[in-house]
């Protein structure tokens, strides 16, 4: 209770403080093998704690009213990393999570193209993964915030899809480009997932979506989702979540 507390009281300060930084977990092109995109993860570093969870401190965020300036700063760390890639002739999308808390604020849209602009990044380089943190209860007004996004090049991608708020109305509804089947889906073995898995895939590729399989752990299931076509995957198999510099050299390592 005691470290609850202090955790509460002092997140507020974190980003300030510097606390608050990235890791980056790679997206596989199924067919190439080549990372195409990365997923930018906070981490919340305490001098006393140390690594605090993000199922512990994304929540206390939505709660403390933080959310804004935590996915503003996650945003920014984000195009920092793709236009570093940028500039060394790479094409790495970014992908950063985002709340329906952050898409219930009318500012948000024009907030993350500043940092698009600032950044000089190719808005075709930036993912926003919507999250099922909580519902989006003005679905028609979130969805023009994002056909503005869509409109300049930005992907919209419905994160853990199969699970809690992720359904097909929603990504109908907000006009996704971009499906990220929930690892629980993927890592299921049974007849029943791999029908059900196989029905999303072509149900996505119908509506012109990309999908994105997470939570790739094991071969088989790598061979499963390239054999339904699955078109990117991303988990431990593949690749941890890491610093920059990680990603950086498996980029140099794969020219190689």
């Amino acid at each position: 209770m005691e470290n609850s507390a202090r955790l509460y009281a002092e997140l507020p300060r974190a980003v300030s403080r510097g606390q608050i930084t990235a890791h980056y977990q790679p997206q596989f092109d199924v067919d190439s093998g080549e990372i195409v995109a990365v997923e930018t993860l906070a981490r919340w570093t305490h001098p006393k704690f140390g690594a605090v969870a993000p199922s512990l401190f994304i929540p206390l965020a939505e709660d403390l009213g933080l959310i804004d300036e935590l996915g503003d700063h996650m945003i920014g760390l984000g195009c920092d990393a793709a236009r570093d890639w940028q500039r060394r002739g790479r094409a790495i999308e970014v992908a950063v999570n985002v709340s329906a808390l952050q898409l219930a604020d009318p500012d948000f849209a024009r907030r993350l193209l500043r940092a698009v602009e600032q950044h000089q990044l190719s808005p075709r380089l930036l993912t926003i993964e919507v999250t099922e943190s909580a519902e989006i209860i003005d679905v028609s007004v979130v969805a023009e915030r994002l056909d503005w996004l869509r409109s300049v090049g930005v992907t919209i991608s419905v994160d853990d899809f199969g699970t809690g708020h992720s359904s097909v109305e929603q990504v109908l509804d907000l006009r996704a480009t971009e499906l990220k089947i929930d690892q629980s889906l993927v890592r299921d073995e049974s007849a029943a997932a791999r029908t059900l898995l196989a029905a999303v895939v072509t149900f996505a590729h119908d509506k012109g979506l990309r999908v994105v399989a997470e939570g790739v752990e094991t071969e088989s299931q790598l061979m499963r989702v390239r054999e339904l076509r699955c078109d990117r995957a991303q988990g431990y198999l593949l690749g941890h979540p890491v610093e920059k510099t990680e990603i950086d050299r498996m980029l140099q390592a794969h020219d190689r």
